[in-house]
């Protein structure tokens, strides 16, 4: 039966939480020092254990801090430490973890193990014990559509980092910065090129108007069936742009830079991309201006996008409905706000130094219809026309579909070689002709007759205007001698 005689006096509960504090310290420092000598002499699983139970109690005994680290940082911008501890702490999952989520992107080669909402991980750092959570929140968010309002649930992440408040200066100068720079360590080993595009939903994606996929294009430049000398400066100008992060702040620029990729379908314009993409390491955004109804909306997917990204605009002479200034054009779409000095101001303006390390890239089949303001430097730096199908680029295209190496020299090549500099055929319907057969001698004939239909058909064509051409001369011929004899008659006349 419980009575007051029984408790215990105020000395003894105070010596009792004195010699189990020391205790808990002096584990927790024997196990450091542990740490420090070997990594072996105590499994990670039973280190986390311990030190996960010794901070629970542990944090009864003293003040502890809560550092909020949100999933975004505006309702629509990544937040960089966010990200960062996310990868972080996939490397720090143990077996004191009871609740993980596993994941595989399609064609990816790697599980993505991750914590489960509510699952705790102990970090240690420089002997400081550190608890990280992952929270996540439903939350309202109300969309207007014309007239229409409508509500959706919105999935908000976060981590909670809790610690003694004695490490605070400790954990914002160097925990946080280690975690910053281990992550994008960690990234760049595992870093698999992304294409994001609008409205399509990835379950790893998270929050904001984009889902992704990984891009498997295997485009390289060395694939690539493109003038070589273009090319290399290509590659030149990718290198240069790469290493000038403080050359452009030194300047006053954003580093940013601009491509025009433009000449006929099937040339490889988005093959480019896709090689731009691997050869960078930069994730490719699919910038739809159709799909947008204002600068607005702009604004808000160009600052949910990532650092060392690609934004692409395919077909910006189809895309919008902007129409050359200098032809008098005119929106025939009153009810889209999206206009073209807010295009502009997303490529060189204000917006655009939103982010660094970042590339744009138009492309067109007909460039004589782009607005000259959006082709000038500083928009567009490097205008790369895609040309038709050189010699050079159908040694390459030999090299990749049927296992000719670029040195060699069959004996087809001299007849395709002279063709080849007559007619006007792209790298798609070369390409399309040598997958026809895995033989060498019938795919290259294959290419021989295409090219010779061509050629048969530029000389019919060729044929057709020389004759139209004669014949509006000779029409023209015979108006002249009408009009003189028409002259000659009224001089009669007047006579």
């Amino acid at each position: 039966m419980f009575s007051l005689s029984n408790m215990p006096s105020t000395t003894t509960v105070l010596s009792t939480y004195t010699t189990f504090a020391a205790s808990a310290v002096l584990i927790r420092t024997v196990i450091n020092e542990v740490q420090n000598v070997t990594n072996h002499l105590i499994p990670k699983g039973l280190q986390d254990k311990i030190m996960s139970k010794l901070e629970i109690l542990m944090g009864n005994l003293s003040s502890t801090m809560c550092i909020i680290i949100n999933e975004t940082t505006n309702g629509y911008s990544k937040n960089e430490v966010f990200e960062a501890a996310e990868a972080y702490l996939r490397t720090r999952i143990s077996l004191s973890v009871n609740h993980l989520k596993v994941s595989k992107v399609p064609r990816d080669k790697t599980l993505l193990v991750t914590i489960n909402q509510g699952e705790d991980i102990v970090d240690n750092f420089d002997c400081t014990l550190l608890k990280w959570k992952l929270t996540c929140t439903e939350t309202q968010k109300t969309n207007f559509d014309g007239d229409v309002f409508s509500n959706e649930n919105v999935e908000r992440r976060s981590f909670e980092l809790r610690f003694d408040k004695k490490f605070r200066d400790k954990v914002l100068d160097s925990y946080l910065p280690f975690v910053l720079k281990r992550s994008k360590e960690i990234n760049e080993a595992s870093k698999a090129v992304r294409l994001h595009a609008l409205g399509f939903y990835s379950e790893m994606d998270g929050a904001g108007p984009w889902g992704s996929v990984n891009l498997d294009h295997p485009s390289t430049f060395d694939t690539l069936a493109m003038d070589p000398a273009v090319k290399n400066e290509l590659i030149e100008d990718l290198n240069r742009f790469a290493r000038m992060r403080h050359f452009y702040r030194r300047v006053g620029k954003a580093w940013k830079r601009g491509y025009l990729l433009y000449g006929p379908p099937g040339t490889g314009k988005s093959s480019l991309i896709a090689a731009m993409a691997n050869y960078l390491k930069f994730d490719v955004y699919d910038l739809e201006l159709a799909h947008l109804n204002s600068n607005s909306e702009l604004r808000r997917l160009v600052v949910s996008t990532k650092n060392k990204s690609i934004l692409v605009i395919e077909d910006i002479d189809c895309s919008i409905d902007i129409e050359n200034r200098e032809d008098g054009g005119y929106n025939p779409n009153p009810q889209s706000q999206l206009t073209l000095s807010g295009l502009l101001n997303f490529i060189d303006g204000l917006w655009s130094s939103y982010g660094d390390e970042r590339i744009i890239i138009f492309t067109t089949n007909h460039k004589d219809r782009l607005d000259p303001a959006l082709l000038r430097p500083g928009r567009m730096d490097m205008h790369i026309h895609m040309s038709y199908c050189t010699f050079s680029g159908f040694k390459i295209l030999a090299s990749n579909y049927l296992g000719i190496k670029s040195h060699s020299n069959h004996s087809k090549f001299d007849a395709i070689e002279r063709m080849i500099a007559m007619v006007e055929v792209t790298p798609a319907e070369i390409a399309e002709e040598l997958m026809k057969s895995e033989d060498v001698e019938i795919a290259l004939d294959k290419v021989v007759e295409l090219l010779r239909k061509k050629r048969d058909r530029s000389v019919e064509e060729i044929k057709d205007v020389a004759e139209e051409k004669e014949r509006e001369i000779k029409e023209e011929r015979e108006k002249k001698v009408i009009g003189k004899k028409r002259k000659l008659r009224r001089r009669r006349s007047r006579q």
